[in-house]
């Protein structure tokens, strides 16, 4: 259960400022059906996560407890370069016609497995249970999805997202250093 929170908090701060809340936004006002899409979206993110939390009990049991810290400060290090370093929005798949869901669905899904919250739940599922942290990343990724949906592309794009994109990468780079730090024993 220890999991669930943390990444829970994580995949709500990086999912704020990624590209699929902004593709979810942008497809729910194409299709004008923003709970299909948020529930779509919410689905792919879920894939992610537990495809994620699925790697690391393979990986988990070959690690040392400080190569699982050091992995996930490597997680929050290139996150914090992810957070700083991405503005460019996402392709607004168009020529896609394969409706509401499977458009949102696939498209996040190819989307999400580029961005960073998988990589968190890769990072904290080491750590110990990997369903928990697959939980709690898949259901903030839900609520950032739905409430995407429900605002829309306009009102998406006008929030005020850029500084907690960049509150949010210079957060992960402090904690990544410092349990980097840790992990390699530097301290």
């Amino acid at each position: 259960m220890e999991a669930l929170v943390p990444a829970f908090l994580l995949a709500a701060i990086t999912q704020l400022c990624d590209k699929p809340a902004l593709l979810t936004a942008i497809l729910a006002d194409r299709y004008g059906r923003p709970l299909t899409v948020a529930v779509a979206a919410g689905l792919a993110h879920a894939a992610g996560n537990f495809i994620a939390a699925g790697a690391a009990t393979f990986m988990a049991p070959m690690m040392t407890p400080n190569a699982k810290s050091l992995l996930l400060a490597l997680a929050l290090i290139f996150g914090a370069l992810g957070a700083i370093g991405s503005g460019k929005a996402p392709d607004r798949l168009s020529g896609w016609k394969l409706g509401s869901f499977l458009t949102a669905l696939l498209g996040v899904l190819i989307l999400s497995f580029g961005e960073r919250t998988p990589f968190f739940t890769l990072a904290l599922s080491t750590g110990g249970q990997p369903w928990f942290a697959a939980a709690g990343a898949s259901i903030a990724s839900f609520a950032v999805a739905f409430v995407a949906a429900v605002l829309g592309e306009r009102v998406w794009r006008d929030a005020p997202l850029r500084w907690l994109r960049i509150l949010s990468g210079i957060a992960f780079l402090v904690a990544g250093c410092w349990i980097g730090v840790n992990a390699l024993r530097l301290t």
